[in-house]
């Protein structure tokens, strides 16, 4: 599988997440992004032994796009404090269903998962084990009963953007896990992680890397996603 190279440097690799492949072995044993890359490197760098390639943040197994892997240790650590101090700016692209009432707004819940389920829930804020998630959204535009939104995450909780929208009215398309009444079985989400930007962990340069969803439904309502080159 080729996986497409958005930024690569001694210390990182940026690439275009593909959909429905793992970011790292689960027990579905299916084949995983962190593999893959892994065996690239070695093949394109004549690596012997184990090449280090550190995870530091995650997309969920059914979403595509931008995705950043550390190639150093010292990459990996710096990387990870940034996305703790909350300096990496995330954006994602959806296409929900239904149009929000304010053009752009803040959602702020306390979210819970349920591992051995796989399911997230919003809950009051007094609950114990209850994490606090914050993302902003932009409606870019409306259509057909769909809005395309532009998410800015301000944490990063287990299947945060896709329970969020969902608690909020606005379920996104295609998702199966929190839009089931609205969205039928088939349907790829319309979830991407569309833009990453960051200082470079050890240059210290500034990195912004970019990735556009494929022109399928219900991408293709909207212009933008025409212009890739396929």
């Amino acid at each position: 599988m080729k996986i497409p190279i958005l930024f690569e440097d001694n210390h990182l690799l940026i690439v275009e997440k593909p959909v429905n492949i793992p970011v790292q072995e689960d027990r579905s044993g299916d084949l995983d992004l962190l593999t893959i890359l892994k065996d690239d490197l070695k093949i394109r760098y004549q690596k012997p032994g184990n090449v280090y390639l550190g995870l530091v943040h995650r997309l969920d197994r059914p979403v595509g796009g931008a995705i950043v892997f550390a190639k150093t240790s010292k990459a990996a650590s710096r990387l990870s404090d940034m996305i703790r101090r909350r300096v990496i700016k995330r954006t994602y692209l959806t296409v929900v269903h239904g149009v929000p009432r304010q053009k752009q707004g803040r959602l702020e819940d306390y979210l819970l998962k349920d591992s051995r389920k796989n399911i997230v829930t919003v809950e009051s804020a007094k609950h114990p084990d209850a994490k606090q998630a914050i993302l902003d959204y932009q409606v870019l535009e409306s259509k057909e009963g769909f809005s395309l939104l532009a998410v800015q995450l301000h944490t990063g909780r287990s299947h945060q953007i896709r329970v969020q929208l969902a608690t909020s009215g606005h379920p996104i398309y295609g998702d199966q896990k929190y839009g089931e009444r609205v969205n039928q079985r088939g349907q790829q989400i319309a979830l991407w992680s569309n833009s990453i930007s960051f200082e470079h962990p050890v240059r210290k340069a500034p990195i912004t890397v970019e990735s556009l969803p494929s022109a399928d439904f219900p991408w293709n309502l909207w212009r933008i996603f025409q212009k890739k080159d396929f």
